[in-house]
């Protein structure tokens, strides 16, 4: 059994074959009308999301499949202090695949240790993200027609993203990559995953603090949000939300061929004026996530 906590949780071969099925079921949507036909998909989301659980619940749903479960804890036993791993037991006795969000960190991979049947971690804390990271990188493979030899800025909440992390985590085994990190101090990555993954794999990388200096570099550039959940202090929130918003203006400075990227939601970062120009990827890019976890319920689920 298979579970999906962790973008390593991937070897390349297996991500290649989810990215090759993924455009198969784009190019052959009826083709996968009925393949989980009798399989129940059960949602587990412990934090607010729009995004990734409408994009799993439409995965299951394209694919004949049903959806169980909660979009918010107060509407489960977990009020009433029942365990994870009592609820993944539980309701691995009704569904045949648990999404989970948590905002644990390792909530999800600890689940995965009393499950009868694979867990996938819709995001957990400000841990990782992995299916996130397939739709970004089925969007870069889609768009710029590879992963490897490119240029990508990461800009924005660097320290608590998430996407952040699972990107950069999943781009180091593409050959050729550099990297950009562009925050404010306060929001930089961590250090641990500048050791352990950038330095470890000997990326390129450098820290800047400013879109500007760096924009004309890029090949993709990924936006996120600053996330006041992630907050202990709303006055330092408050300070740094707007840090970075890219307009019109700065993308006079970019590539014509520039991809931007957003995990999304979006607050004040990216201008809705930017929404018309050729380069805005991020709505492609919600799409992309929707098949990508078409491609990944077929595989985990051995229908397809």
């Amino acid at each position: 059994m298979k579970h999906l906590t962790d973008p390593m949780d991937l070897s390349m071969e297996e991500l290649e074959d989810l990215f090759k099925l993924a455009k198969n079921i784009i190019n052959n949507q009826e083709d996968y009308r009925s393949v989980c036909s009798g399989k129940i998909l059960a949602t587990l989301f412990y934090e607010p999301s729009t995004r990734t659980r409408f994009s799993f619940e439409a995965a299951m749903q394209r694919l004949g499949g049903q959806v169980i479960g909660f979009s918010e804890p107060g509407s489960s036993s977990v009020t009433k202090g029942e365990s994870i791993p009592d609820t993944i037991r539980t309701v691995g006795s009704y569904a045949d695949l648990i999404v989970m969000r948590h905002p644990k960190e390792g909530a999800p991979k600890y689940a995965s240790y009393h499950s009868l049947v694979p867990i996938v971690n819709a995001g957990d804390g400000g841990h990782q993200h992995p299916t996130q990271t397939l739709t970004d990188l089925l969007t870069i493979k889609e768009i710029k027609g590879e992963i490897s030899n490119l240029t990508i800025g990461l800009c924005g909440d660097l320290k608590f993203g998430r996407t952040v992390h699972s990107l950069i985590k999943a781009i180091s085994r593409y050959e050729n990559i550099k990297v950009i990190l562009i925050s404010p101090k306060e929001l930089q990555i961590p250090e641990y995953i500048k050791k352990e993954i950038l330095i470890k794999n000997n990326i390129p990388f450098l820290e800047v603090e400013t879109l500007e200096e760096v924009i004309d570099s890029l090949d993709v550039l990924y936006m996120t949000r600053v996330q006041k959940e992630r907050f202990f202090n709303e006055a330092d929130y408050i300070r740094l939300k707007d840090s970075y918003i890219l307009d019109n203006e700065k993308l006079k400075l970019a590539k014509s061929d520039l991809s931007i990227l957003h995990p999304l939601p979006r607050v004040n970062e990216i201008s809705p004026e930017v929404d018309n120009d050729p380069r805005a990827c991020y709505f492609k890019q919600v799409k992309y996530g929707m098949f990508i976890r078409m491609a990944l319920i077929a595989r985990l689920l051995e229908v397809a």
